[in-house]
């Protein structure tokens, strides 16, 4: 195990999840526009949801090839990180979406897992984790996320 390449990924990890909140917060207007472009299921519920922007998945990007540049591992890491971060998101919001699950409802574990597994597990290599690594990550990733959700619903 290796606790810095933990601490890196974990970082990461909140810069891109942390940063379309942000963005959503300081630059309300724009590039408000959803990713999934008001496309819907059969059943009549969006792919994804109103709350996937085109700012919040930039704003992921960018912030993860920053913090990744800082860290010395590189913006293209950071950046395909947080790409790989936003697109473990989206297919959670999918799943959410065709179960008719509310924009903006929290689902433990559903709202976690799948942006921090699929950039681990396809930057592992380059981060130099192991599998306890990624289970230790993806654990404080969720203690994390799970914990600050009630500051996020604040307006």
């Amino acid at each position: 195990m290796s606790p810095a390449s933990v601490a890196m990924s974990l970082l990461l990890l909140m810069a891109a999840n942390g940063a379309p909140w942000l963005a959503g917060r300081f630059c309300r207007g724009w590039a408000n526009l959803p990713v999934d472009c008001s496309l819907t299921w059969p059943n009549g519920q969006r792919v994804l949801g109103s709350h996937k922007t085109w700012r919040g998945l930039l704003a992921a990007i960018l912030a993860s090839a920053a913090v990744a540049e800082i860290l010395g591992l590189g913006l293209a890491l950071g950046a395909r990180f947080g790409a790989l971060a936003m697109a473990g998101d989206a297919f959670s919001s999918a799943i959410k979406r065709r179960q008719a699950t509310p924009p903006g409802t929290e689902v433990i574990g559903l709202d976690q897992m799948p942006e921090a597994l699929l950039p681990l597990l396809l930057c592992a290599r380059e981060l130099q984790l192991g599998w306890p690594d990624i289970l230790i990550t993806t654990l404080l990733f969720m203690a994390l996320d799970i914990g600050t959700a009630g500051l996020r619903q604040q307006r």
